[in-house]
C-alpha cells in the first residue's frame, strides 16, 4: 500500500505530488514498512503499481513511505549539498538535512527502525540477509547521492551498510527498490504460489544451490525438445534430474556455494558421486 501524508490529509493510490512526502502527523500501524529517505520520490510509484509486489503494498502487508530531504530545508534553493572539504569532484550530501529527515521519520515509527545506507562499503546483500529482513518490521532506507553522505552523519547514525556488487548506481534508489522487492515477495500472499519461493536460487530449501532449468510449452521449439523425463510423469525421476541440474549449474557457475553446501553437510553421497561424473570442464578449480 502506497501511503504518504501532505497538508494532514491521508492520500491511498493517488498520484504522487510534486514534494511527495511532507510531515506525518499519526503512524499507521502495518506489518512492515519502510522509510525511503530519497531526492526522487517520482521513482517509486511505478515500482509499487506494477508487478507481483504490488500485492505487498495493496493488501497493506508493506508499507513504503518516502520522503525528500529538500522538504525539510527552509533556504530559498532547498539545497542538501555542497562542495568537499578538502577539494575534489562532486558534491558531498550534507549531514543536516539528512538528520532533520530522520527526525520526521522517528517521531511516526513506534519502534526503533535500523537506518540502512546503500554504499559499496556494505556487505553484499544475500538471500540470508533478505529472509532476514523479511522477517523484520522493516527499515530507514537512505538512498545517496553525489560523491556520498558526510561522514559525520554515517558514523553517528547510520547502522547498516548493504551493497548490490561491485559496481557503482548514481544513485541508491534502484538499490532500495531491489531489497524491497526481494523482501515483499516473500510475504504471505504477495507470490501466487506460497511455496514457488522455496525452491529459488540460493534458498535453504535448495540447499543453496542454484535452480534447475525450467521449461513449458510447446514440447518442441526451434528444434530443442523439453527434456524426456520432464513428460515422464515419474516425480522421483524428475527430482532426481532437478537436483542433479541444481549441482551442475551450481559447479560450473557458482563453485563457491557449492563448497559452502559441501561444508555445511547439505551434499550427500549421491549427490557426491554425480559431481564424479562431471567432466572436468564443468568443475572449475
Amino acid at each position: 500500500m502506497w501511503i504518504w501524508r501532505s497538508a494532514g490529509s491521508l492520500s491511498i493510490g493517488s498520484p504522487i505530488t510534486e514534494r511527495c512526502v511532507r510531515v506525518f502527523t499519526e503512524y499507521l500501524p502495518t506489518v512492515m514498512r519502510f522509510d525511503v529517505i530519497t531526492l526522487f520520490p517520482e521513482l517509486f510509484e511505478p515500482f509499487v503499481r506494477v508487478g507481483i509486489a504490488r500485492r505487498a503494498f495493496e493488501s497493506g502487508a508493506v508499507e513504503l513511505h518516502c520522503f525528500n530531504p529538500r522538504d525539510v530545508v527552509t533556504d530559498t534553493y532547498r539545497r542538501v549539498d555542497d562542495r568537499p572539504f578538502g577539494g575534489g569532484p562532486g558534491m558531498v550530501f550534507m549531514a543536516q538535512p539528512l538528520l532533520d529527515t530522520l527526525a520526521v521519520i522517528s517521531k511516526q515509527r513506534q519502534d526503533h527502525a535500523p537506518v540502512v545506507l546503500f554504499s559499496p562499503l556494505g556487505p553484499h546483500l544475500d538471500h540470508a540477509a533478505v529472509q532476514a529482513w523479511s522477517d523484520s518490521t522493516g527499515a530507514i532506507l537512505i538512498c545517496g547521492r553525489y560523491e556520498g553522505l558526510d561522514q559525520r552523519f554515517i558514523d553517528a547514525h547510520v547502522d547498516q551498510q548493504i551493497s548490490l556488487g561491485d559496481f557503482v548506481l548514481s544513485g541508491g534508489e534502484v538499490a532500495a527498490m531491489a531489497l524491497i522487492d526481494a523482501v515483499a515477495r516473500l510475504q504471505p500472499g504477495v507470490l501466487g504460489d506460497q511455496d514457488s519461493h522455496h525452491f529459488d536460487s540460493f534458498n535453504p530449501a535448495l540447499d543453496g544451490l542454484l535452480d534447475c532449468p525450467h521449461y513449458t510449452r510447446p514440447e518442441h521449439w526451434e528444434g530443442q525438445p523439453v527434456p524426456p523425463v520432464l513428460l515422464s510423469g515419474n516425480h522421483q525421476q524428475i527430482a532426481l534430474w532437478r537436483r542433479q541440474q541444481q549441482l551442475r549449474a551450481t559447479a560450473l557457475l557458482r563453485p563457491d556455494l557449492l563448497e559452502r553446501a559441501r561444508a555445511s553437510g547439505a551434499l550427500g553421497p549421491q549427490d557426491e558421486a554425480f559431481l564424479d561424473t562431471l567432466p572436468a570442464s564443468d568443475v572449475p578449480t
